[in-house]
């Protein structure tokens, strides 16, 4: 239930995510869910692609910075609250969470967490009915 996700460092000028997406477009890699965070003279690009291994070759070959993380990806229901109630139960649970981001298709959204425990986190959220993505069905988002 571990997905992994590219975590590419950027100079933060224009045209540097446009050739990350050229790049691997070019290789034939989708992105399935990507976040970026940014401060004035650099951003993070965190990625999940369909080709994890092809990407961090194709973008390091192409001298990006690019490093490899386990994430957990949750899928729950696309309403008021749904994520709350997830949250809640890591809180509750004493499991941290570094970093999050989300995109929501139809009725559902996935939730990637990037937590400090990953594999407490999967138990937590194992126990207690929650849905966790398996990387093979995110890729076909």
């Amino acid at each position: 239930m571990l997905i992994k996700q590219l975590s590419i460092f950027l100079e933060n000028k224009s045209g540097r995510l446009n050739e990350v997406s050229a790049i691997l477009g070019a290789a034939g890699i989708n992105m399935s869910a990507f976040s970026v965070a940014d401060t004035s003279e650099f951003g993070i690009l965190r990625l999940i692609v369909s080709d994890h291994e092809k990407a961090l070759k194709v973008l390091r070959e192409n001298s990006f910075s690019v490093s490899l993380t386990d994430v957990v990806c949750l899928n729950c229901p696309n309403q008021p609250g749904a994520l709350a109630r997830a949250l809640g139960i890591l809180s509750d649970n004493n499991v941290s969470i570094e970093y999050l981001y989300a995109f929501s298709v139809g009725e559902t959204a996935n939730v990637v967490i990037k937590p400090d425990d990953l594999e407490k986190c999967i138990a937590v959220l194992t126990e207690h009915s929650m849905e966790l993505v398996k990387a093979s069905d995110l890729y076909r988002i």
